[in-house]
């Protein structure tokens, strides 16, 4: 069987070189950055890992369930909550959904768990082909795996906009406020804020929020500009004082913008190449992600038998 170059380590990528392994297909893993994990990245900040990319995950299928079921057994993965506040205007309101899970260690510790015995091997990939390989994986964004695969007609596939998000995480000296987590709805500079401490389990008075796509549009060549904004959104939105520390971290292909069924593109061309991630499903979330990569993982296994 041809062995397949995996290029992205983060969830998709991990997830799909797994399957390929359990199948006994000879498997390289790629990735730019010094650790898996992609967008559940987790930085380590005030002596403590916080969560910069994705704020939690979700359980509905059977099979990351058991996943999960393994996590959380061995200490990773942590219930989190089923209830996020609501900000908008000056009201404040709550939502109750589904059981939300965090993980003790940071989410990149998930990712990084799973990619254990895989290998990954850090290298920068500007194409497809300068890859030896007769099988490619790209387990990343649209804008970026449209950058690498050039007239390969994968790139057809390749038609999802993404929206950029900058992160900012602050610490305070203690904690003074009353949240979980909360969606910030027509506000112009934040979407989301998260309590890392409550999600990590360790009650760090750390809050992580996102900003608007609209801000983060604005401030893509200097992130550090949008700090400042968010900060004040988040004092003004919790009546909270000067935070201690700020930290900006920028997500340029943050996620996905409207539908996409498909669980993940498979084309022909001069090389087999397969795209994965949680742009690839019904909705961007990080079980989506790992489904993508599965299933891609076994359909390119069986094809190779």
């Amino acid at each position: 069987m041809s062995e397949v170059v995996v290029v992205g380590a983060g969830l998709a990528g991990v997830a799909c070189a797994r399957e390929l392994r359990a199948a006994g297909v000879g498997v390289r893993l790629l990735d730019r950055g010094h650790v898996p994990g992609g967008r559940m990245a987790s930085r380590t900040l005030w002596e403590r890992r916080v969560d910069l990319g994705a704020s939690y995950f979700t359980v509905s299928d059977d099979g990351f369930a058991a996943v999960v079921d393994d996590w959380a057994g061995r200490g990773l993965a942590r219930e989190w909550t089923d209830t996020f506040a609501v900000l908008g205007d000056e009201e404040r309101d709550s939502s109750s959904g589904p059981v939300r899970w965090g993980a003790t260690h940071g989410l990149r510790s998930l990712v990084e768990d799973l990619a254990a015995g895989l290998g990954v091997e850090r290298q920068q990939v500007e194409s497809v082909e300068e890859l030896d390989a007769d099988v490619v994986v790209l387990a990343m964004p649209d804008p970026q795996a449209v950058r690498l695969v050039g007239e390969h007609p994968v790139a057809r596939s390749l038609d999802r906009e993404w929206e950029p998000v900058i992160a900012v995480a602050a610490r305070w000296a203690e904690r003074t406020w009353d949240l979980d987590g909360a969606f910030v709805n027509g506000d112009p500079d934040l979407g989301w804020i998260a309590d890392d401490g409550q999600r990590r389990g360790d009650g760090a008075p750390v809050l992580v929020a996102h900003t608007t796509p609209e801000l983060a549009s604005r401030h893509l060549a200097d992130p550090a500009g949008a700090g400042p904004v968010a900060v004040r959104a988040l004092r003004r939105l919790l009546d909270l004082g000067e935070p201690a520390d700020v930290h900006v971290h920028r997500w340029t292909f943050a996620r996905p913008v409207g539908d996409r069924e498909d669980p993940f593109a498979l084309v022909e061309g001069d090389r087999l190449v397969g795209v994965c991630g949680d742009g690839w499903g019904s909705s961007p979330k990080v079980e989506t992600a790992w489904l993508s990569g599965v299933r891609l993982g076994r359909a390119l296994a069986e094809r190779l038998r």
